[in-house]
């Protein structure tokens, strides 16, 4: 299958949309929004990697760069809060309580410049995609956004109450990713937040390995199926109702 990208910017944020070559809008077709993780961008190869394949399996998909990332300007504050969480990391301090006091940064501004984005493309239906500063800054953005009706999301905790705040407010399903062995998120603050969703339909997924480690690629097929269930309207009509052959109506 060939695939579209096509770039554009929403009162100066600079986001792409990846769609299949022979339907080149998101009108036909459930979009899912993919949020990079810290230091990556909309176009990294992590996201493509997964953007590509939504595509291929049914979707259109759009990435967002957010604020210090990518394409965007330099902020001098969020700069000196990425070196200070790197010099943290290489001393081995513990991480969680600046990566989610950066998030709930970032995402005071991200939230509405991504709401801003889906208003520009005027899609249906939504799914959420994101870990690490993805899901740091999803969690808040489905809470607020009527728009989106499934979220994977993961690689995050619960070291702050606002977050777990927002979690709360979060009713539709989710699929929730750990790395067991993950060193920046204390994994019982990872089962606290997803505990703290208010979803009566969600699962966690745990797979051995560390914040970094790549994700099993078992995973991405798995979101496949998750958004199909809840972003593809089910079968109805006559083909449903019709009885199989041979047997009487």
């Amino acid at each position: 299958m060939s695939i579209r990208e096509e770039f554009f910017s929403v009162n100066g944020v600079p986001a792409v949309r990846w769609t299949a070559e022979t339907d080149p809008t998101t009108a036909g077709r459930p979009l899912i929004l993919i949020g990079h993780g810290g230091g990556h961008h909309k176009t990294h190869p992590a996201v493509l990697h997964r953007a590509h394949h939504f595509v291929r399996t049914g979707f259109a998909v759009v990435s967002v760069d957010v604020p210090n990332h990518g394409d965007r300007p330099t902020d001098d504050h969020y700069q000196r809060m990425a070196t200070e969480i790197r010099t943290r990391a290489e001393s081995g301090a513990e991480l969680a309580p600046l990566l989610t006091a950066f998030h709930a940064r970032v995402a005071k501004q991200t939230v509405g410049e991504w709401q801003a984005v889906l208003d520009h493309l005027g899609c249906g239906p939504v799914g959420y995609w994101g870990i690490s500063l993805g899901c740091g800054l999803g969690v808040p953005f489905v809470a607020a956004e009527p728009r989106v009706r499934a979220a994977v999301l993961g690689l995050g905790g619960a070291a702050a109450p606002a977050l777990c705040e927002a979690a709360a407010q979060i009713t539709v399903p989710i699929e929730f990713l750990v790395q067991w062995d993950d060193e920046r998120v204390p994994r019982e603050q990872s089962v606290a937040l997803f505990d703290a969703f208010g979803s009566a339909d969600k699962t966690l997924h745990a797979n051995p390995g560390r914040h970094g480690d790549r994700l099993p690629e078992h995973e991405l097929d798995s979101a496949v199926r998750f958004f199909t269930r809840h972003l593809t309207p089910p079968v109805t009509g006559a083909a449903e109702a019709a009885p199989p052959a041979g047997r009487p109506g």
